[in-house]
């Protein structure tokens, strides 16, 4: 048939043949990837979920994904709980000690600088009282430095800060600081105590989580039964620490709490159980024979306690001496742990506890951070107090 003497119904399939021919090929072409002037079309938050995830990123990171689902549970045997401390324990003790360090350290260099005069030795013991060494330990490191400096020639304040820093090391002792373990079979038990406000349950929380970074199984008992959020704080700690945390309802009795967590860590050959107890005023007589009846349930069952840990607010100064010797009546603690020590300028009374108590500090509090709970260690306290100077 001759195209040219075809009819206008022939002409007309034609035309739209060849321009459906056409678009395909432009389908075509944008379907292999070729740019095109078109506007993508804004991504879903259908699409934005299903898309493939690579390098596996946090949950919600991707390009403002929002994510509808309940936050994920704590597992129950976390890979690890904290980075590694960024700071050796000299860099912190020196860091968080600039308080007391501001009280004591920078005065001894300044009083001593217009030489080793009475004026100087009054005024160090005005520092050193004010930094709650205590009168009597006071009283008795300035008498042995002025005994020295006579006999030693000391007549700069280098002289006399060396003297000083041996005389602090001194008064802090050799005392055994290591935390008490079970020898035997057995969970080791720590029973901790203290007034309310000084970050005992807080001091649980970073000791449980330095021990499961250490690799040990624990469970924690939450036996302040008076404050309902005493134990659900306990319980955050445990979830963050995969211990295994035993709580009744408010207003049980805490011996019962006591008994039944150590049964739970037996059964689950925990290596470690930290009891939690109510925040105790220390003038207050039925709360202390309370905590003297939740140490003999325990001891009943485990035998002598590893360790019964006292916890002091350093910012509390001498009146945490009159705390400790309340606690003394009540049951016989082994170790102090000193919190809240960055933020005040009365670490002397890391000296008056040991002198006037016989108790060894075991543990300070220099920060919010988790290894800011430190073991105490004299030669890095003293050090931490004349730091620069």
């Amino acid at each position: 048939m001759d195209f040219l003497t075809a009819t206008p119904e022939l002409l007309i399939v034609v035309a739209a043949l060849a321009a459906g021919l056409i678009g395909g090929l432009g389908v075509a072409r944008r379907r292999k990837g070729e740019d095109t002037d078109a506007p993508p079309r804004p991504r879903t938050k259908r699409d934005t979920l299903e898309l493939p995830i690579e390098d596996d990123p946090e949950p919600g990171a991707a390009d403002g994904a929002v994510l509808d689902e309940a936050p994920p549970t704590v597992p129950d045997t976390p890979e690890s709980l904290v980075e590694a401390p960024t700071l050796t324990p000299r860099e912190r003790f020196r860091q968080r000690l600039s308080r007391t360090r501001n009280v004591l350290g920078a005065s001894v260099a300044d009083l001593f600088g217009r030489g080793v005069t009475d004026e100087a030795w009054d005024g160090l013991e005005e520092a050193l009282i004010t930094a709650d060494v205590g009168v009597t330990a006071t009283m008795e490191i300035v008498e042995d430095l002025k005994r020295r400096s006579r006999e030693e020639g000391a007549t700069t304040p280098e002289a006399v800060v060396e003297m000083l820093k041996q005389e602090l090391r001194a008064a802090l002792g050799s005392a055994d600081r290591s935390l008490g373990r079970a020898t035997d079979e057995g969970p080791t038990v720590w029973l901790v105590t203290g007034v309310n406000g000084t970050g005992k349950t807080t001091t649980i929380g970073k000791l449980a989580a330095i021990e499961q970074r250490e690799g040990r199984s624990l469970v924690l008992a939450a036996a302040d039964t008076f404050r309902a959020a005493a134990a659900d704080q306990l319980g955050i700690w445990a979830q963050r620490t995969g211990a295994h945390l035993v709580r009744k309802d408010e207003g049980a009795d805490p011996a019962s709490v006591a008994f039944e967590s150590y049964t739970a860590a037996a059964e689950r050959d925990a290596d470690l159980l930290i009891v939690d107890t109510a925040g105790r005023l220390h003038n207050k007589r039925e709360l202390m024979d309370e905590l003297g009846k939740v140490k003999r349930v325990l001891e009943k069952q485990a035998g002598p306690l590893e360790e019964t840990l006292l916890v002091l607010d350093a910012t509390t100064g001498q009146n945490g001496i009159s705390q400790a010797r309340a606690f003394l009546e009540a049951v016989e603690v082994t170790g102090i742990a000193l919190t809240k020590l960055d933020g005040s300028s009365k670490g002397g009374i890391v000296v008056a506890v040991q002198r006037e108590l016989g108790l060894p500090v075991k543990l300070v509090g220099l920060g919010e951070e988790i290894d800011d709970l430190a073991p105490f260690d004299p030669d890095l306290f003293v050090d931490g107090l004349f730091a620069q100077l």
